[in-house]
This record gives structure tokens, C-alpha cells and sequence, in this order.
């Protein structure tokens, strides 16, 4: 069985403005039928969706069964104003407003909430984020409140202080995680938080000339060595490609290539309780 613990409906891995155009009008029924039977034929039958604004994970989760797929979304991801995310997801300036986004969500039928709470790796400089985490305190609240609300919650966020913060707040998975030291790692484990590295959105941007090579590839090792140190650990991680990413396509199996190479030929067994998490929790 397959699975895919991280993905974006709303975009296609080679232009996310013409990508998220394309449902603007209304949901392009005919691409996620397309997407999810690419998915069907390459073997998956779970997927997790990071969410989008425009209710295409939310019209995909209704198609899925036809395709044998469970398929689960947060429906919008949160993000404070100002801050990365609003580009796909809702934003909020205060408590207030966060919690009435998620009562939004959860009228809607959310299956967990997703909150933005740093920047994205720059991939022409490595150990560089394109903006600070949110304050850990502010990160706390937002995981404390989406709890209280009876969710799972799904974090993106890179950088040791803000995975930190999550970890400690008892967030249910991290996503992506560039650029943790040991100390995050062990507060992911101690919390039994689940890893969604997302290899493939480093590691397919190889070759292709868009960014500085030598960063791209500093940047893959240094995710790497956390995979395999967290894995030595017995940390808890889960297959997700970020699929709709740049150069991250639907179905793509990279991110089980990479794991692979970190892992061994114990990747099947290393990575299943992670795999089981994931479907419990979401």
C-alpha cells in the first residue's frame, strides 16, 4: 500500500499561479479526477492534502472514494497575517480571528487543522529560510487552541526553535523540518510528533538549473543526516513528497527513492509506525 502524507491538490508541480488560477472559476472537476486516478494506477490509497482556499482538496476528499482513496484535508491552512502561507491559505490577525477560522473549518468538515508558522527554505542559500518562525509563545496558542477544538494538528515549519516550540505543544506532525539540530529531533521523539520531511521538494530540484546547485545539494545532505539521526533515534516518520510543489508531481515515487537511500533495506519496517500514526491521528 502506498500513501502520500503530504500533498496539494490545488497545484501540479510547474506553475502553482496558473495552477491555482485554474480553479478560481470554480473547481476544475476534470483535473482531480485525472489526479486521482494517476494516483489509483501508481498504487496509493491514502492521501493527506495540505489544503487550499478554493475547496479543491475538500471537492477531491467527495471524488476520492470512487478511486479506492482515503483521502483527508484540512480544508483552508491557517497563517497569521503577514506572514508566509496567505498565498493558500486564510489568514488571521488575532486570536479571535484564528478561532473563528477554526469553526469555519470545522462546520465545513476539516479533518484536522494546518498551520503555517515559518518561512520556506531558500534554496539558493543553504541554512537560510526565507523568513523567521512565529514567536514560540504565538506558536503554543495556536496548537493549544486548535486542540481545545477536538483537531489533530498539521505544522509547516522549518528551523530548530519553531519545531521545537511545536514539538513541545504537542503538535501532530511537522512538515518539511529543514535545518533541525539534536535538540529538535528529541523533542520531535520525546512528543511523538510525526516527520514529514518532504525530500523530494529538495532533492527533485537536482539538475534542473533553477537554483544554485551546490546549495541544493548542501541543503539535501543536511536533510539527510537528520533523517537518518532521527530514524537512529526511532523517531516516528511518514512518506510526504509536498506533490503540486516545483518539480514535485502527483504520484511521484522520489520520495520513497530517498528514504530508501537514508534507510536501508529496513526503510519498509522504519517507516510503518510512522505510516500508522499518520492514518490514526488523521
Amino acid at each position: 500500500m502506498r500513501y502520500d502524507g503530504h500533498i496539494h491538490m490545488v497545484l501540479d508541480g510547474v506553475d502553482w499561479k496558473a495552477a491555482i488560477s485554474r480553479h478560481r472559476g470554480g473547481v476544475d472537476t476534470g483535473w482531480i479526477r485525472r489526479t486521482l486516478a494517476k494516483y489509483r494506477d501508481e498504487g496509493f490509497s491514502y492521501l493527506r492534502d495540505g489544503g487550499d482556499k478554493w475547496g479543491v482538496g475538500k471537492k477531491a476528499r467527495e471524488l476520492a472514494p470512487e478511486y479506492g482513496i482515503i483521502y483527508r484535508t484540512p480544508l483552508s491552512p491557517l497563517c497569521m497575517a503577514g506572514h508566509y502561507g496567505s498565498f493558500i491559505g486564510k489568514t488571521y490577525e488575532n486570536w479571535s480571528d484564528y478561532g473563528n477560522l477554526i469553526r469555519e473549518n470545522r462546520e465545513e468538515g476539516a479533518d484536522f487543522i494546518k498551520i503555517m508558522i515559518s518561512g520556506l527554505m531558500d534554496f539558493n542559500s543553504c541554512g537560510v529560510l526565507t523568513e523567521d518562525g512565529m514567536r514560540p509563545e504565538d506558536i503554543r496558542e495556536a496548537i493549544h487552541i486548535a486542540h481545545d477544538a477536538g483537531f489533530a494538528v498539521m505544522a509547516h515549519a522549518n528551523g530548530t526553535q519553531t519545531v521545537m516550540a511545536a514539538a513541545e505543544a504537542g503538535v501532530d506532525s511537522v512538515e518539511h523540518g529543514a535545518y533541525l539540530n539534536r535538540e529538535a529531533l528529541c523533542a520531535m521523539k520525546e512528543h511523538n510528533v510525526i516527520w514529514c520531511p518532504t525530500l523530494s521538494t529538495i532533492g527533485n530540484l537536482r539538475g534542473k538549473g533553477r537554483f544554485n546547485e551546490n546549495a541544493v545539494e548542501r541543503i539535501l545532505e543536511s536533510a539527510r543526516e537528520n533523517v537518518k539521526a532521527f530514524s537512529d533515534m526511532g523517531g516516528l516518520l511518514a512518506v510526504g513528497t509536498d506533490a503540486g510543489a516545483w518539480a514535485v508531481p502527483h504520484g511521484s515515487l522520489t520520495e520513497y527513492e530517498l528514504l530508501e537511500e537514508i534507510l536501508g533495506n529496513e526503510a519498509k519496517e522504519i517507516l510503518k509506525p510512522g505510516a500508522m500514526a499518520l492514518q490514526e491521528k488523521f
